[in-house]
């Protein structure tokens, strides 16, 4: 059974076998003068620029393919949602040691609540992942001009049939799917607990992505990252790409709030845990 502690066979406790980092100032004026702080944010940018790049460019490769009318032209659904599944496992893994790999404002939310970030890092993540969004999707129309437009520029949008409430719904629970899987892979007690089995954070990321995306397509072309529907929804610059922007917001994050909730506080049992350090503090 897995617990922080241990029971040995003569009655003694064992110390924990992995360490929790520190939670992460509110705020920190320090890492304005860092240059690795410069440099995370350079690479949550192009993380961002070339993910949208890589996945918009498929979307639309994929519509101009089924064009014919062929139902097994092209990529598929399948072959967009490896797409986007591949290209967070290739940025992350590439990223994680540098900027810790978001490349997704959700993401980066969510690791806020839990004070796994600063407020200053959170909202300059978020800033440099959306200019990269645009950048990214710019690059794409610059490449694709001919075929940019008349493909939807590989906008987000509630799709014919899906009611506000389902697309909001589909936006939450899969961006919580992704940001409790973020959460878990990059768990200090998890990566302690199975060192026996080494697992590649990047790769349960990436499938989380991929599973999503299945699910997710045919209801709102899968959001889950407000920077990757802002940044097409910039580009195209068209009244259907704006109508539903705000789902694309509003249900990641409320998702990533519920799994850093449920992580930190359920799973982790931070809340006892710090009422059980209190009450520790109060008796001595």
């Amino acid at each position: 059974m897995a617990k922080d502690t241990s029971v040995a066979e003569h009655g003694s406790f064992t110390a924990k076998d992995y360490t929790d980092p520190p939670p992460a100032p509110l705020f920190d004026a320090k890492e304005l003068g860092s240059w690795s702080f410069y440099r995370a944010l350079i690479a949550e940018f192009i993380a961002t620029l070339l993910f949208l790049y890589i996945t918009v460019l498929t979307v639309i490769g994929y519509k101009k393919q089924i064009d014919n009318a062929d139902p097994c032209g092209g990529v598929g659904i399948l072959g967009i949602a490896w797409a986007f599944g591949g290209m967070i496992f290739v940025l992350v893994y590439c990223t994680a040691g540098i900027s810790g790999g978001h490349i997704n404002p959700a993401v980066t939310f969510g690791l806020f609540l839990a004070r796994k970030v600063s407020l200053v890092r959170a909202v300059m993540y978020m800033v440099a992942q959306c200019l990269g969004a645009i950048c990214g999707v710019g690059l794409v129309k610059a490449l694709q001009s001919a075929y940019y437009v008349r493909y939807g520029g590989g906008a987000n949008k509630l799709n014919d049939g899906y009611s506000t409430g389902v697309g909001l719904g589909a936006e939450i629970v899969g961006t919580f799917v992704l940001v409790y899987t973020v959460f878990s892979a990059t768990d200090p007690k998890r990566s302690a607990r199975d060192s026996h089995i080494p697992v590649l954070a990047p790769l349960p990321i990436g499938f989380a992505v991929f599973m999503v995306h299945l699910a997710t397509i045919p209801i709102t072309g899968t959001g889950i990252n407000p920077a990757r529907s802002l940044g097409a929804a910039v580009i195209l610059n068209e009244k259907e790409a704006w109508d539903d922007q705000w789902i694309f917001w509003v249900g990641p994050f409320i998702g990533a709030a519920i799994a850093a909730f449920y992580h930190q506080f359920i799973l982790r049992a931070a809340a006892v845990k710090a009422l059980g350090s209190f009450r520790s503090q109060h008796h001595v």
